[in-house]
């Protein structure tokens, strides 16, 4: 538990990453303020920290101001995945570039500390691998991903002009691929839409051959990994990697997937997306040196806790969030 107890603010506290790291930072003992507006953000997510005195929830788009009293802030406001993203694209950049530049306002008004969920989809569809943080990126800046892209590189900018002219206090995450428990069913990531397409005897869908490989990383990890960059010293701003450094090809996650639920589901195959890259893999040694901190659970564990979650979910015939 936090020694003395702090008043913390998480944008996107409703979304899957955000309720996880709202559940950490009440189990240390502070107080939680989510601020989300449920585009993607559920209040199911939230249902089990609701009755705690310590958490609030607060409906706020991060594109307008916010006027709170906080010690630290968490700004991991915005959609995260293609589907989500691409259905309002210059929404998507707003909320990368205006509410990083509000929420910056914020922290420099309070001289609160404060952390920027950032994504390793700033390097793009990458010519160097795995993907270290000095390296510049291959990004696509008018392509159908640009509008997430390029508003993360530009809050990336933001966060760092702030550090720079203002002494703002700054913690910056490059966030790679992460799953668990929570996820939007219907985000179009390779985790949950193989879970959810196989629990329910559906054809599972691979986007290119299946030899495209991510890394990925459980929720739980990526959480601590959250918490101690926000507590480094503050000469640690990053960005900093945050994922699993261990490549699985998508191809081989579909067939663990089929074998694990025990599904009858074929596999089928459709064209690539634009833009979508081949590798995806970050370079921890920074984290490692500077945070003590890689990732800790197997692939295989991770997984079945996302699955046992989903399985609940369809056994209890809740409908599931329709994609946007």
């Amino acid at each position: 538990m936090s020694a003395v107890p702090k008043r913390i603010l998480v944008t996107g506290g409703a979304g899957f990453l955000g309720s996880h790291l709202c559940e950490r930072l009440l189990a240390d003992g502070n107080d939680v303020l989510c601020a989300d507006n449920y585009f993607t953000g559920r209040r199911d997510n939230l249902a089990a920290l609701l009755g705690n005195p310590r958490f609030e929830a607060l409906r706020h788009d991060v594109c307008f101001p916010l006027y709170v009293e906080v010690d630290e802030i968490y700004n991991l406001a915005c959609p995260a995945s293609p589907v989500h993203y691409q259905f309002d694209p210059v929404q998507t950049t707003k909320t990368s570039v205006s509410g990083a530049i509000n929420m910056l306002g914020l922290a420099k008004r309070l001289k609160a500390k404060i952390f920027q969920a950032s994504t390793s989809e700033v390097y793009g569809d990458p010519t160097v691998h795995p993907q270290r943080e000095d390296y510049k990126g291959n990004v696509n800046p008018t392509g159908p991903r640009a509008c997430y892209d390029e508003g993360k590189r530009c809050a990336e900018t933001l966060f760092f002009d702030y550090y720079r002219q203002h002494k703002l206090r700054i913690r910056v995450a490059r966030i790679f691929n992460t799953y668990g428990p929570r996820m939007h069913p219907n985000d179009g990531r390779v985790v949950s839409n193989f879970i959810v397409q196989a629990l329910r005897g559906e054809e599972i869908t691979i986007y290119g051959d299946g030899r495209q490989t991510r890394a990925f990383c459980y929720v739980d990890d990526m959480v601590e990994g959250f918490v101690r960059l926000m507590g480094a010293p503050d000469d640690v701003t990053g960005p900093i990697n945050l994922g699993n450094p261990f490549e699985t090809t998508v191809g081989e996650l579909a067939h663990r997937i089929v074998a694990m639920t025990k599904s009858r589901s074929s596999i089928v195959y459709r064209p690539l997306p634009m833009d979508d890259p081949m590798q995806r893999c970050p370079d921890i040694g920074l984290a490692r040196a500077t945070l003590g901190w890689e990732p800790t659970v197997p692939l295989e564990i991770g997984l079945a806790r996302t699955i046992d979650y989903f399985d609940q979910l369809l056994i209890g015939g809740d409908e599931l969030p329709k994609s946007r």
